[in-house]
């Protein structure tokens, strides 16, 4: 097994941050960069890395890691109230706004109707939260509001896309069913974790052992985000379902211990952002099929259609949450980074592509126009936001430029 290909998007992981920093003319953010990084390294331009064994393996971990990161990022207390009656308000828009704009699509001959309603439904959250983070507007209004907008669409459209188009031969009602098995799974889950949190001498031990060589806060949080992953896939739910409820669990039933132990949550995101999400954004850069985008003048035509259908299903949509936000240019912020979409758009095109519910052409120009969303939206909104009243704590260069 060679690990030469994963050298080189390792590489990439490492250089593209340090040239977001290093030169300030590139106002993108470092995601951004590493993805482009991986299309022109990849078999659509250059072809000097191909997927393969290693990439594969540490990509989906990335993956997995990425929806529980964002998962963990999730604040109950203020999604709730003003907050989550906006989110909703602005994804029952979304949805009405998704159906019309996919059947528009299908009757174009664009593919399933629903399918791309769903599609377009999604917000990167995985995207947004390290947008936001490391601009220093996680615990602003608007970066408050646009993950729990984020948050409730991601739920909804993995969900949907789960009971509504699995690859699982399996009728609604079971879907269903297997649901319901997941959340009880959770629950229970969810009382385990409480219950340990009281034991005085579990404690004892998991504080012993925090900062040994055992490491086991961390292997304890792996081990909770890997079973979730592995439930939804086994119940025939979508993984990044497990992976995103196991982040927002942990935060909700160890919030005490990550407030009294913030360098816990330090060495998770050192595992995800410092090594396998990365990995994950350079191999989606990988995959990028430019044969089949560039195929006809038709299909590459359908890119722009499909930003515009990103912008008016998830963006316009933002205008609901004038109240809660500080001023107009928010609110375009806020429309903007909701109208950010790749991961859910390459994962369920996939699915789509395997189902006959999109063709290749089609499921091209829609990762192309999720590729588009990131590389436009994100620096424009942030730009926006430090314009606005709402100015967060120190920004990281390779994300505030």
């Amino acid at each position: 097994m060679s690990f030469g290909g994963l050298l080189v998007v390792l590489v990439v992981a490492v250089a593209a941050p340090l040239i977001v920093g290093l030169v300030p003319a590139i106002r993108v953010p470092a995601v951004v960069l590493e993805i482009v990084l991986g299309v022109l390294l990849g078999p659509s331009v250059l072809g000097w890395v191909e997927i393969d064994a290693p990439i594969e393996v540490v990509s989906v971990i990335g993956l997995a890691f990425l929806l529980f990161l964002a998962g963990m990022e999730i604040d109950l207390e203020r999604l709730r109230g003003r907050t989550l009656r906006l989110a909703a308000l602005g994804l029952a828009a979304s949805a009405a706004v998704a159906v019309v704009v996919g059947l528009g699509l299908d009757a174009a001959g664009l593919g399933n109707g629903l399918f791309l309603a769903i599609v377009l439904l999604a917000t990167s959250l995985g995207l947004v939260v390290p947008v936001l983070k490391d601009a220093g507007h996680t615990d602003s209004s608007t970066g408050q509001l646009v993950i729990a907008g984020a948050t409730v669409a991601d739920f909804s459209a993995v969900i949907l896309l789960s009971l509504l188009f699995s690859e699982e031969a399996t009728g609604l009602s079971t879907k269903l069913v297997l649901l319901g098995a997941f959340v009880a799974a959770a629950g229970v889950v969810a009382a385990g974790l409480a219950w340990s949190g009281r034991s005085m001498r579990l404690n004892a031990v998991f504080e012993r052992l925090e900062d040994t060589t055992a490491q086991i806060r961390v292997r304890a949080a792996v081990a909770i985000m890997v079973g979730f992953a592995a439930l939804a896939g086994e119940l025939g739910l979508e993984t990044i379902l497990g992976a995103f409820v196991a982040g927002a669990l942990l935060r909700v039933v160890d919030k005490e211990e990550l407030a009294r132990h913030p360098r816990f949550a330090e060495k998770l995101e050192g595992i995800g952002y410092g090594f396998v999400i990365p990995v994950y954004f350079v191999t989606s850069g990988l995959r990028f099929d430019a044969d089949a985008l560039f195929a006809s003048p038709s299909t590459v035509a359908r890119v722009p259609l499909f930003v515009l259908a990103l912008l008016v299903v998830r963006g316009l949509p933002a205008v609901l949450y004038r109240p809660g936000l500080v001023d107009q240019r928010a609110v375009v912020a806020a429309g903007l980074l909701q109208a950010t979409s790749l991961p859910f758009i390459v994962a369920s095109t996939q699915i789509g592509l395997e189902m006959g519910l999109v063709n290749e052409a089609n499921t091209a120009a829609l990762v192309g126009a999720g590729l588009l969303s990131v590389i436009l939206f994100p620096p424009v909104a942030v730009g926006l936001l430090q314009d606005s009243g709402q100015r967060g704590p120190t920004a990281a260069p390779a994300y505030s430029r």
